[in-house]
């Protein structure tokens, strides 16, 4: 599938006459939870040749390739993903770190990384995990059935808010890393390991009882949570002319 990856961003890269700077995996198996029928969702930024941006009308600002059973690709051009980087937008943040990574060109990612600390707000992160924990908890555990493979996407924002409230930064992409470093030893993190174990062996679509102390973990959680994330202030300098000089070189670099 790899290769079939590499080949669908060049076709990218000449139908649409774009230059791609980074493409990674996200969902699942970047967050180590991926499943035997689990799709590819791949996510890459790109950019444009300077004209196009010299243009009084605004232009779509994402490519997206019709998504087939296995592959979901798409992409956000460089505008956009710098303006999402100055809101600390929590996915492309995940996309920067993800240990999946199908290209790389210009040292785009690397020069975002290295500028990650100067844009990251804890406010808005967690209010970004917060309210996916949330929906996802009311929308797929609130039946006395339900399918395993929805307490990761309920655990999983719960868990980086943990982590950002404790060490107020970028939490880490691996779901096993979070419950490792946040987790003690107990029955919950014993339960929650097993449900890994089969989430990945191929039980996530199993219809069964919810588990009771996972469930009350979450609902405790998600109450401190919101108040931890109403308490939490937004005090970061305006990145604004930094991510401006970054994207003026980048069009220069990848056209010179």
């Amino acid at each position: 599938m790899e290769a079939v990856i590499r080949e669908k961003l060049k076709e990218i890269e000449e139908n649409e006459q774009v230059k791609v700077l980074f493409a990674v995996e996200s969902g699942s198996r970047a967050w180590g939870f991926p499943s035997k029928d689990s799709d590819y969702d791949v996510r890459f930024v790109y950019v444009r040749r300077p004209e196009w941006y010299l243009s009084i009308d605004d232009k779509r600002d994402v490519i997206e390739v019709p998504i087939n059973d296995m592959l979901d690709i798409n992409g956000w051009d460089i505008r956009k993903a710098l303006k999402l980087f100055r809101k600390s937008n929590p996915p492309l943040m995940e996309w920067l770190i993800s240990d999946i990574v199908y290209q790389e060109a210009y040292g785009f990612k690397e020069e975002m990384l290295r500028l990650r600390s100067e844009v990251f707000s804890p406010k808005a992160s967690l209010h970004h995990y917060l309210s996916m924990a949330k929906g996802n908890f009311r929308e797929y555990l609130q039946r006395d059935q339900v399918r395993i493979k929805k307490y990761f996407y309920v655990l999983r924002p719960i868990l980086a808010c943990k982590w950002i409230e404790e060490n107020d930064t970028n939490p880490p992409i691996l779901f096993q890393e979070l419950v490792d470093r946040l987790l003690p030893e107990s029955g919950l993190r014993d339960q929650i390991n097993e449900l890994l174990r089969r989430k990945i062996a191929g039980d996530e679509l199993d219809l069964e009882a919810r588990v009771e102390e996972i469930h009350a973990f979450i609902g405790k959680e998600i109450e401190h949570l919101t108040q931890v994330a109403a308490a939490s202030k937004a005090e970061l300098a305006d990145p604004t002319p930094l991510l401006d000089d970054v994207y003026r070189r980048y069009l220069t670099l990848v056209w010179k």
